[in-house]
């Protein structure tokens, strides 16, 4: 399956019925073991990526090129759709042009530009959302469409208008969103599945919705408008936590055997990592 081909399955999501949720997936295994169980969209966070790429808080000090970089490895292991969080665009609309021409060379589906002022300036109150301001927000965006070169990449522009100025403001943000030629808005600090719809039918695009609660059904956030919900980022501390247990039983003087049920199989793994293609390849080539 080209690149092509996974963003018009992406694409076929956003242009649906359907409210889906994508594997939330951090390197290579993980988009494997996703595939595995049947995702066929996965999701990079930029939270995510600075956890396991440098073991840092998202902060964004990660760099583009880390991050594209481990993009590639994800995508060289899977055929997922793959959507990324590409924060402020790594700067101004000039770094986002550049942020959209490394990404889309990397094979991802979908990315999203934020509105969020990013990083934390000089004496700003921590746990606050900043917003930049509407002009630079759409020239960001307008800048983001511009350098796409494949149509089918998916561009979305992300908003945190929600949290920082209401419905309405989110409304006036998503429909000059809308107006740069992007394809999908994506909302964060979703309380009702009313601040979907309204976004959605005054912009007249699908919806993306970050995490949400609980409460509200998914087939209320579909009939609202939205097409893709995320769930949150489990897998990643869900693997620290069976890490943590494992190397503590290790080192506390527990047997490897012990683990037999907590661990994956040696078959799994070999299916994992495709070891019957790479014996294949060294009967081929190496002998």
């Amino acid at each position: 399956m080209s690149y092509t081909e996974q963003r018009k399955r992406l694409r076929a999501v956003f242009g649906g019925t359907k409210c889906l949720s994508p594997a939330s997936v951090y390197d290579a295994l993980s988009a494997r073991v996703a595939e595995s169980v049947g995702y066929e969209i996965g999701m990079l966070a930029g939270s995510v990526a600075s956890n396991t790429t440098l073991a840092v808080p998202d902060l964004i000090v990660l760099t583009l090129t880390e991050f594209a970089d481990q993009v590639r490895r994800i995508m060289r292991a899977s055929r997922l759709s793959l959507i990324v969080d590409a924060d402020h665009g790594y700067g101004n609309a000039l770094n986002v042009m550049r942020t959209v021409e490394e990404l889309e060379h990397a094979g991802i589906s979908a990315l999203s530009i934020e509105d969020t002022a990013l990083p934390t300036r000089f004496g700003q109150a921590e746990g606050t959302d900043e917003l930049i301001s509407l002009e630079e927000t759409t020239g960001k965006l307008r800048a983001a469409v511009a350098a796409r070169r494949d149509p089918s990449l998916v561009i979305l522009g992300r908003t945190a208008a929600l949290k920082v100025e209401g419905t309405q403001g989110a409304v006036k943000r998503a429909k000059a969103f809308a107006a740069c030629g992007v394809d999908a808005i994506f909302l964060v600090g979703v309380e009702a599945a009313d601040q979907v719809r309204a976004v959605h039918d005054a912009a007249k695009l699908p919806v993306m919705v970050g995490s949400a609660p609980a409460s509200i059904r998914r087939e209320d956030f579909a009939a609202a408008g939205a097409r893709v919900l995320l769930q949150g980022h489990q897998p990643l501390p869900a693997a620290v936590k069976a890490l943590k247990e494992v190397y503590a039983h290790l080192y506390n003087g527990g047997a490897p055997a012990d683990l037999k049920d907590r661990i994956a199989s040696a078959k799994e793994m070999d299916a994992l990592v495709r070891s019957e293609t790479y014996k294949k390849w060294q009967k081929d080539y190496l002998q």
